[in-house]
């Protein structure tokens, strides 16, 4: 298949100068999904530039200009999802069934924020001071960074840039370098809808140029990322110098509580979905799975089992279940943990092999490891990879405790018939996202994500708290 040639999208044109990079199919690596031009400095600059130029007469465009726009975006996404989904699972490494679902997702998020852009309705308020009315009012922060990671290149993409544009900010665009060519074709739709040129930019190519411009200019007024803790750092002392408005999503060691009284075929399916789905590579995979002791070996049993089971394979073969992981750095790194692992006391219950399929990619089997406790570096630290660790514990309280032992705090579970045990979960988990009998991973876009600790910083994402990142707030004071 013919590799497509991606440029930068800057004030309406397609551009490129500079180097060009290859994005690499995971499941096959003789093949070159897509050659991108890298974004010079100049470019970078002119980029920033056309999104500040653009940005005043957009913060004053009529709603439903901005509506109609958000909803020929989100329309053609829906409409071109499987298309696009093959494309996103060539260059990604999920199966087409996730990478269609991904993209369909993604439209939903501008059909969001498209009826979104309607309801920027304000307060009003009676002052303590007699004769004096209070109006309080939100407005369009401004330019907007978007840095976005390889592992949800569409549906990341989407979620932070439909509320930018819905609430009339203009946005500059730096997606991963290993995902360029399933970004460059949303940048394409967003292009061709009726968004005004320079609205919306994107930057092609690695962190060092592009990304550092974006999170350094003092043009930006905000960024919002997803990634790594190590890179969100960097942004945000980067960020804070021209005193941007950040918004960070970061790592994650997410724990699942299996309790003596939980359905186990139920909590099995949710571990294995959680930890192993999307190659484990999701900010809201299940990695820690914390077992009550009454219930630990019949669980581990029958983890082992459905692990087993799981076909893993070319991410467009049908049946394929679980892809290969991104790329040879992540395939390195899942087996250095799993050495550590077993370093640290840990037993490989099943998994972890590196597998030769019909094509040369980046496979492994998923990866079941008992006898671990909370204090192991693979407990510690975020793998992002499908590997799934097991933790005995006593009972509920130190279930919970171990749960809330982490330098994380995204989401958390609880696989439980206890209506006491799981309100009480509910209520302690220092998560920002809590699941009853339902997997770690799996999020609604109408209601707000994000987490806690080293998880996260700034205002949620999504559904309507979105606007808290997204807009200013004005108090006005009238005297008639």
């Amino acid at each position: 298949m013919q590799a497509e040639a991606h440029k930068n999208l800057i004030g309406g044109h397609w551009i490129g100068d500079g180097e060009r990079f290859t994005s690499i199919n995971p499941s096959d690596i003789s093949e070159t999904v897509a050659e991108v031009h890298a974004a010079t400095p100049d470019e970078c600059a002119q980029a920033i530039a056309a999104a500040r130029s653009a940005f005043g007469n957009w913060a004053e465009s009529p709603l439903e200009q901005r509506k109609a726009a958000l909803d020929f975006i989100g329309n053609e996404l829906i409409e071109r999802s499987a298309e696009i989904g093959e494309l996103l699972a060539r260059e990604e490494g999920k199966p087409m069934a996730e990478g269609a679902g991904e993209v369909y997702r993604a439209g939903q998020f501008f059909q969001y924020y498209a009826a979104e852009a309607l309801r920027q309705t304000g307060e009003n308020a009676a002052s303590v001071r007699p004769g004096i009315d209070v109006d309080v009012s939100r407005e369009p922060l401004g330019v907007v960074g978007v840095i976005t990671p390889w592992n949800f290149p569409v549906a990341v993409a989407a979620w932070k840039i439909a509320p930018a544009l819905a609430y009339g900010n203009s946005v500059v665009l730096k997606p991963s370098e290993l995902t360029p060519a399933s970004t460059a074709t949303l940048a394409d739709i967003i292009h061709r809808s009726p968004l005004p040129d320079g609205v919306f930019n994107m930057l092609q190519g690695p962190g060092e140029i592009a990304g550092s411009h974006v999170s350094g200019s003092s043009d930006v007024d905000a960024i919002t990322f997803t990634g790594s803790v190590a890179t969100g750092r960097m942004i945000a002392r980067q960020a804070i110098e021209n005193m941007a408005r950040i918004q960070l999503e970061m790592g994650s060691k997410n724990a699942l509580v299996v309790l003596d009284d939980a359905d186990i075929d139920l909590a099995v399916q949710c571990a294995v979905n959680g930890a192993f789905f999307g190659t484990g590579q999701k900010c809201t995979a299940s990695s820690r799975l914390v077992v009550a002791e009454g219930i630990h070996d019949e669980f581990v049993e029958k983890m082992i089992i459905a692990t087993e089971a799981l076909v893993v394979g070319h991410a467009l073969e049908p049946g394929t279940q679980l892809g290969p992981v991104i790329d040879a750095r992540q395939l390195q790194k899942n087996q250095d943990y799993l050495r550590l692992a077993r370093e640290e006391g840990g037993t490989l219950e099943t998994g972890g092999e590196l597998l030769s399929l019909g094509t040369e990619g980046y496979y492994m089997r998923p990866a079941l490891i008992s006898g671990t406790n909370n204090t192991m570096r693979v407990n510690r630290e975020e793998i992002f990879g499908p590997i799934a660790c097991v933790i005995k514990v006593a009972n509920y309280e130190e279930a919970l405790a171990v749960s809330n032992d982490s330098d994380f705090g995204l989401t958390a579970g609880i696989m439980t018939n206890s209506l006491k045990q799981s309100s009480h979960f509910r209520r302690y988990a220092q998560a920002g996202c809590v699941m009853v009998n339902l997997p770690t991973a799996g999020t609604d876009y109408h209601v707000p994500f994000g987490g806690r600790k080293a998880s996260s910083y700034g205002p949620r994402e999504q559904g309507r708290h979105a606007r808290e990142f997204y807009t200013v707030v004005k108090t006005a004071y009238v005297s008639p």
